[in-house]
């Protein structure tokens, strides 16, 4: 130490000292481990490998998060890979969406959609917007739609509030209408002026009375609100059919406690189904009386497996006549999302889309409603592809909940029933909250909106139609196992099996 002025060889001496009682410290928090994990029964690793058994866990919990950063290609992940995740966020900044290079999306396995394009488009002046398309034409107030892509239904309570007011501003600002999802409205909602569809739950939040029951003085009032503009009957949702919404109890604050008409702090859990509609008689119904109270549009969603159902709905409502008919028919896919479900559901119960939406378009159209009732696709159709391929196959309108989610920030941390989402998406914690600035990411949201809609209009034109409703089955060819395409038309959707009646009536 010699040569070392005094204040140096003081500050080495406190620091030695420091690290002597860290590793102190250290030894007898390895120690105390040491004796937990010895001594605990429920973890055979850590009784048998004490402290460095704990690593397990740790390394389980990171690897999630390093497979998305490190080792994953662009292709590999799921629910939604990094490709996929990364045009939404190009999308949302107002990139336009175009990617160098080449694709990465690979065109063998079975399955993937191809779209036919014509060797003569039309130019750029013939091609066209898509219109409006009415729903509810029966309806004292039917509702002109300006947009094939809108908000699919997500409560405020499974997101939080500021990414419900930045969705409904970036829905304003797009023209694109937002689903409230059931979890009730509220001003959240109604904050930035876009078109609303309420969705009644089995639960009834927001049109609930006190004991649980269907209120319709609330329904009234909700009806009377201008924004409101149709109301969806929620039957079942693609990632738990047969099961109602699940928000955790963690998730249930004073405030949405009081929206939802339920204690505060316990699990909100709803209904697996509708007690007033148990066959398609009680959902016509139920329809009908909705319509009549509110004046507006009516329809119901539902996640298809059994589809004998629509057979008989179809033949009740040719019974009763065609006027009453739900106004419009939202299809989930068995592999939609959700912010908490069984796994045992999610992972294997109901029909994804891609079987699913031409099933019920061929049931309509053989009875005669395919006009009647207008069809919404929903269920992980959040890229110009996907939902261009929803519009061959004979949907009206898509409706996207988790593209959204991505436009607002959301990194796909699958902490969504956890109140613990690091975007603020998907939480009430108020300093998570913090990081979504509600004015910078509701442009976000009308970016990610007017480029899917842009570039779905890019296929159509390149397809040689006018606009995407123009698009048909005709234009689609899936990819078979041995390499080679077939088109979508050459596929029979229903085939004769104990679902489908064995002879219908003929059309009227």
């Amino acid at each position: 130490m010699m040569g070392l002025p005094d204040w140096a060889v003081q500050a080495m001496s406190v620091l030695t000292q420091a690290f002597i009682l860290a590793l102190g410290v250290l030894a007898l928090i390895a120690l105390v481990f040491f004796i937990i994990d010895r001594t605990q029964t429920s973890d055979a690793i850590r009784r048998n490998y004490p402290v460095v058994g704990r690593f397990r866990g740790l390394f389980t919990t990171l690897g999630e998060f390093f497979r998305q950063y490190f080792f994953a290609m662009d292709r590999e992940e799921l629910p939604f890979n990094r490709a996929e995740r990364e045009w939404v966020y190009r999308s949302a900044r107002g990139e336009g969406g175009t990617v160098p290079f080449g694709s990465t999306k690979p065109l063998t396995p079975v399955g993937t959609a191809i779209f036919s394009n014509c060797a003569f488009p039309p130019l750029d002046d013939h091609a066209a917007a898509t219109q409006s398309l009415q729903i509810g034409p029966t309806a004292r107030e039917p509702y002109d739609a300006p947009s094939f892509f809108n908000i699919s239904g997500m409560s405020y309570g499974a997101l939080s509030k500021p990414a419900v007011r930045a969705l409904s501003r970036g829905a304003a600002r797009a023209g694109i209408w937002m689903n409230t999802g059931e979890g009730g409205l509220t001003e959240m909602h109604l904050d930035g002026g876009c078109d609303i569809v309420f969705q009644i739950g089995t639960a009834k939040y927001g049109v609930r009375n006190e004991q649980g029951g269907f209120s319709e003085e609330k329904l009234r009032e909700v009806a009377a609100i201008p924004q409101v503009r149709m109301f969806e009957l929620k039957l079942s949702q693609g990632a738990k059919p047969g099961k109602g919404g699940i928000l955790p109890a963690e998730k249930v604050t004073a405030e949405i406690a009081a929206i939802r008409g339920i204690p505060a702090g316990q699990a909100s859990i709803s209904p697996n189904r509708h007690p007033e509609v148990g066959n398609t008689e009680d959902l016509l119904d139920m329809i009908a009386h909705l319509r009549e109270v509110t004046g507006k549009p009516v329809g119901f969603k539902a996640c298809i497996g059994a589809y004998g159902w629509l057979e008989e709905l179809c033949l009740e409502i040719r019974k009763r006549g065609v006027d009453s008919a739900p106004d419009f028919f939202t299809i989930d896919s068995g592999d939609g999302g959700t912010g908490a479900a069984p796994m045992a559901l999610m992972d294997n119960v109901g029909l994804p889309i891609r079987e699913s939406l031409p099933i019920a378009v061929t049931i309509l159209e053989r009875h005669g409603l395919r006009g009647r009732m207008r069809i919404i696709a929903s269920g992980k159709l959040l890229t110009p592809g996907s939902v261009a391929w929803a519009l061959a196959a004979g949907a009206d309108f898509i409706q996207c909940g988790r593209g959204f989610m991505f436009s607002l920030g959301c990194i796909q941390a699958m902490k969504c029933h956890k109140n613990t989402c690091p975007t603020g998406v998907t939480t009430h914690d108020k300093r998570l909250q913090r990081g979504l600035v509600v004015t910078e990411k509701s442009e976000k949201v009308a970016h990610y909106a007017n480029t899917v809609r842009e570039h779905v209009e890019i296929i159509a034109h390149s397809c040689g139609v006018a606009e995407p409703r123009l698009l048909r089955r005709k234009h689609v060819r899936l990819v078979q196992a041995n390499g080679r395409s077939i088109p979508m038309t050459s596929i029979d959707y229903m085939p004769p099996d104990e679902n489908s009646p064995a002879e219908l009536p003929t059309q009227d």
